[in-house]
C-alpha cells in the first residue's frame, strides 16, 4: 500500500510492475506520460515522498508505503499550484507532453531551494527533454513561481 495524490492506494498489478504502470495504466492519471521508458526524458517523472523521481524505472515494490505525487497532486481544482499557474502566465509550453515531469520537478526543486537562481534551475532540468524548444519560458515560469 502506498499514497497517491494523498489516498492510499494497493494496487493489483505485482510488484514488478513499474510505478509508472500503476499510475497510468491502474488509477488512469494523465500526468506522468511515457517517453523513453528509461527514466532519461524525464515525461514520467513524480514526486515520491517529495523527491523527484522518474515512474518510468521505479519498480512498483519500491513505493511501497511511501507517498507519490503526480501533478494532478499538485494542485486543487480551482486552486492550481504555484508553478501550474506561472506555466500558464508564461504561456510555458507547446505540445504539453514534457510539461508535467518538467513541473513535478520544479516543485521539489522549490521546495528544497525556495528561490533557485537561473543555474540551479537549468540543472534541475537537464535532464528534461523538451523537443518544442521552450526552455527559455519554462524557466522564466520557474523563476515567476520561485518569487510567488
Amino acid at each position: 500500500m502506498f499514497k497517491v495524490n494523498g489516498k492510499n492506494h494497493h494496487s493489483q498489478l505485482p510488484d514488478t510492475c513499474t510505478l509508472f504502470q500503476c499510475l497510468h495504466g491502474e488509477l488512469k492519471l494523465n500526468g506522468p506520460k511515457l517517453g523513453c521508458g528509461e527514466g532519461e526524458c524525464g515525461a514520467c517523472t513524480v514526486l515520491i515522498d517529495g523527491h523527484a523521481q522518474t515512474a518510468c524505472n521505479t519498480p512498483l515494490w519500491d513505493a511501497q508505503g511511501k507517498s507519490i505525487t503526480t501533478l494532478e497532486g499538485l494542485g486543487q481544482e480551482g486552486l492550481p499550484h504555484r508553478l501550474q499557474t506561472a506555466f500558464i502566465e508564461e504561456n510555458a509550453g507547446q505540445c504539453g507532453y514534457c510539461l508535467s515531469g518538467i513541473i513535478t520537478r520544479a516543485a521539489a526543486l522549490l521546495r528544497e531551494q525556495p528561490h533557485p537562481n537561473r543555474q540551479q534551475i537549468c540543472d534541475a532540468l537537464e535532464k528534461h527533454l523538451c523537443r518544442c524548444g521552450a526552455h527559455e519560458r519554462i524557466i522564466r515560469a520557474i523563476q515567476k513561481a520561485s518569487a510567488a
